[in-house]
């Protein structure tokens, strides 16, 4: 899109240009023309008046005085009645331009200028104009950059800010772009993600409300059919287990139904190269970190691959570092641990952590350290177990949040990775990756 507008803008410009430089172009050319076609009518007034008051006082012309009206390259060519012919300036060769005076009781004068000396003139007018209709193409250019940036910048955000929506992401944003029609859109972005949310966050309570109910009451249900197993009539008996296999028909249906659910809700996941995903998340967020002094460390094998969904992957490791950033101190270290069949990826900082009251309930909905929502961390974790993964704290002070995600199928580890190498810290002074061999340092303010 951003192209489609710089290209429109330009061809603007470019119509602009050919409607306007073209004809102003032949209008400037004509004017030196006229001008000089001006100036020599003018001389010629006066080398006229000056020739009649000769004439009047009886004398002949004196040519010294008519010189000095002539234009330095030019010819003068004086026709009197009873006078011979008679020139100033020398013979003029190739094209000429000449203007023509009649005088008074008879005679004429003719003056001509080298079609060279107006040729001149005429080339710097059109000079004039290229250096006009270039300077309106980078000014053009600039501002067609500048609208480009502003159009298309918002809109790319607001599309991200959707497809998060479509992914799961109900997180509210308080950017604006100063365009009406744009902050509508975000508004009502905002507003369906808060809705959205609360809609899901219902049935999926009901869901699970429902589903504990059923198993309680299941359970229930089985411990008397059990008691009246132990009937001594055997008809009652073949009931009894006749309802037993019912009942365990029941837990069947509802357990495949929650399953069922579940590799729906990642049926989107797909083999990641983690790195690449880390980098991403380090791209947004550092200038962030920057601005607040603070310091992003990534660090992460190069060939990780775990099976997850890119973006919900983005966005958890997104709130972990958010908390970090606002609730947390000091440098803020993302570190992954690969393993077998499970891949962790550790986000901790400096700061003091999580207090002792909170530690069981801190992905609780509604539960915060300090003035938030309380609900990213939930939602951190809804995004992580809907890929089969699992979020937890591995340690409250300093915090050490543990993102555990299930190793791709393709995952090669190069030589010399270890499993236990993989998070160690490098020396002061050193590059954080390279304590491995193959890791490879994604981001390191």
């Amino acid at each position: 899109m951003r192209r489609r507008i710089l290209t429109s803008i330009l061809l603007v410009i470019a119509a602009t240009v050919l409607t306007l430089g073209v004809p102003l172009s032949i209008v400037s050319w004509r004017l030196v023309d006229d001008l000089m076609h001006q100036d020599l009518a003018g001389a010629l007034e006066r080398i006229s008046a000056s020739l009649i008051a000769q004439v009047a006082e009886g004398g002949e012309p004196h040519l010294n005085r008519l010189a000095l009206a002539v234009p330095a390259d030019g010819r003068l060519v004086i026709q009197m009645p009873g006078h011979i012919p008679q020139t100033v300036g020398e013979r003029i060769t190739g094209e000429v331009i000449s203007e023509q005076l009649v005088m008074k009781g008879g005679g004429s004068l003719t003056l001509s200028v080298p079609t060279d000396s107006v040729r001149g003139e005429q080339l710097e007018a059109l000079a004039l104009v290229g250096l006009a209709v270039l300077l309106s193409v980078v000014v053009g250019a600039v501002i067609a950059i500048i609208t480009t940036r502003r159009l298309a910048t918002p809109l790319t955000d607001v599309a991200r800010r959707a497809a998060r929506l479509g992914s799961g992401d109900f997180r509210t944003s308080s950017r604006r772009y100063d365009i009406a029609e744009l902050d509508r859109v975000a508004e009502v972005l905002d507003s369906s993600a808060t809705d959205i949310a609360a809609l899901i966050r219902r049935e999926r309570d009901l869901a699970s409300d429902i589903s504990h109910q059923l198993r309680t009451r299941l359970t229930g249900l089985r411990l008397r059919l059990e008691e009246l197993s132990a009937h001594p009539d055997e008809a009652v008996v073949s009931e009894v287990q006749a309802a037993l296999d019912q009942t365990d028909r029941l837990v069947t249906v509802v357990d495949d139904l929650l399953a069922n659910a579940r590799s729906r809700r990642a049926a989107g996941a797909t083999e990641l190269r983690l790195a690449d995903e880390l980098a991403e998340v380090r791209a947004e967020w550092l200038p962030a970190f920057e601005a607040a002094g603070r310091g992003l460390v990534v660090r992460c094998p190069r060939r990780t691959v775990v099976h997850a969904t890119a973006v919900r992957l983005r966005e958890a490791i997104g709130v972990l570092v958010d908390n970090a950033l606002h609730h947390g101190a000091g440098v803020v270290r993302i570190m992954v641990r690969p393993g077998p069949s499970m891949v962790v990826v550790e986000v901790s900082d400096e700061g003091t952590g999580v207090a002792d009251a909170l530690v069981g309930h801190i992905f609780a909905r509604g539960v915060s350290t300090a003035a938030s929502t309380g609900i990213g961390l939930g939602l951190a974790r809804a995004f992580i177990e809907a890929d089969g993964g699992r979020l937890e704290l591995r340690r409250a002070r300093p915090p050490v949040f543990g993102v555990f995600l299930v190793a791709g199928g393709g995952r090669e580890m190069p030589a010399g990775e270890s499993d236990s190498g993989a998070g160690t810290e490098a020396s002061d002074g050193d590059d954080v990756a390279g304590a491995v061999d193959g890791a490879t340092r994604t981001a390191v303010t």
